[in-house]
C-alpha cells in the first residue's frame, strides 16, 4: 500500500516542472509528471525522481484538453490511488515583446494561450478536486509570472492570461477550502525556454539588465522557483489565495 504523498505536476518535462519533480520525490513524494511534446525528456526526469526511491509517472497529456486531464488525475489514482498536490505548471505562449504591437496577435492566439494557461488549470482542478478533499494536507500551486502582475512580458496575451489566472486562484482558494490554493510568479526563468523565444541576444541582454538592475541583483533558477512551490505545498500550510512574486525584486523596479 502507498503511504508516500502524491503530486501531480503539468508540464514536468523540463525547466520549473522537472525541478519541481526532483524536489518533491527528494522529499519523499510520488510524482506524476505530464508533457504534450517531449515525452524522451519526461522519462528521464521519471528516472531522476526515482533514484530518490520513490515512485514517478509520465505522461503525456495536453491541460487543454479536458478528457487529457481527467485521464492524468484516473491514471495517478490507478497508479498509487491518492492525490495531495497538483501543479498547474504547463503553459505556453506566443512571443511578440512589443505589447503596443497589436497586429502580432490575432483571436486565436489569445484563445490558444488562454486555453492552456487558464483553462488547463481550471481543469486539472476540476479533475483532482475530489480525491485532493480526501487528503489531509491539499495543496494546489499555480504557476503564474510577474507578467501577470505588471502587464509584460514574452506578449500582450500571455500577461493577460497570467492575470486570470491570479484571480482565478483567489477565487478557488475562497471556495474550495480545505484545498489551499496559492500561485507563484517568477520573474524572468533561467533556462532554454526563455532562451529558444527570445534568441541568443535578447536572452542575454535581458538577463544581464536584470542582474544589474533588480534590488537583488539576480534572476532566478527553476530550482529556486521549485523552492517557492513547496514552500506552499509542504510548509507554509495555513496560507491560501497567495501570489508570491518570485523575481528578485523586478516588480519594485519603475
Amino acid at each position: 500500500m502507498n503511504t508516500n504523498p502524491v503530486a501531480i505536476v503539468t508540464g514536468g518535462s523540463r525547466g520549473v516542472g522537472a525541478a519541481t519533480a526532483r524536489l518533491l520525490a527528494s522529499k519523499g513524494w510520488n510524482v506524476t509528471i505530464t508533457c504534450t511534446s517531449s515525452i524522451e525528456d519526461a522519462n528521464s526526469v521519471v528516472k531522476e525522481c526515482e533514484a530518490f526511491g520513490v515512485e514517478s509517472l509520465a505522461l503525456s497529456a495536453d491541460v487543454s484538453d479536458d478528457d487529457a486531464c481527467k485521464n492524468t488525475a484516473q491514471e495517478t489514482l490507478n497508479k498509487w490511488s491518492r492525490i495531495d498536490a497538483l501543479v498547474n505548471n504547463a503553459g505556453t505562449t506566443k512571443f511578440v515583446f512589443n505589447h503596443g504591437d497589436l497586429d502580432g496577435l490575432d483571436a486565436e492566439d489569445f484563445l490558444h494561450i488562454y486555453k492552456v494557461n487558464v483553462v488547463g488549470p481550471f481543469q486539472m482542478v476540476r479533475a483532482c478536486k475530489e480525491s485532493l478533499l480526501t487528503s489531509d494536507n491539499p495543496s494546489v500551486v499555480n504557476i503564474s509570472s510577474i507578467a501577470g502582475i505588471k502587464g509584460i512580458g514574452s506578449c500582450l496575451a500571455y500577461a493577460s492570461s497570467k492575470g486570470a489566472l491570479n484571480t482565478m486562484t483567489k477565487s478557488m482558494a475562497r471556495n474550495l477550502g480545505p484545498i489551499r490554493v496559492n500561485a507563484i510568479c517568477p520573474g524572468f526563468i533561467q533556462g532554454e525556454w526563455l532562451r529558444k523565444g527570445m534568441g541568443d541576444g535578447m536572452y542575454n541582454a535581458a538577463r544581464d539588465n536584470l542582474t544589474k538592475n533588480t534590488p537583488l541583483g539576480l534572476t532566478v533558477t527553476p530550482e529556486q522557483v521549485a523552492q517557492g512551490i513547496y514552500t506552499f505545498i509542504d510548509t507554509n500550510k495555513v496560507v491560501t489565495g497567495e501570489t508570491m512574486l518570485m523575481d528578485g525584486g523586478h516588480h519594485l523596479i519603475i
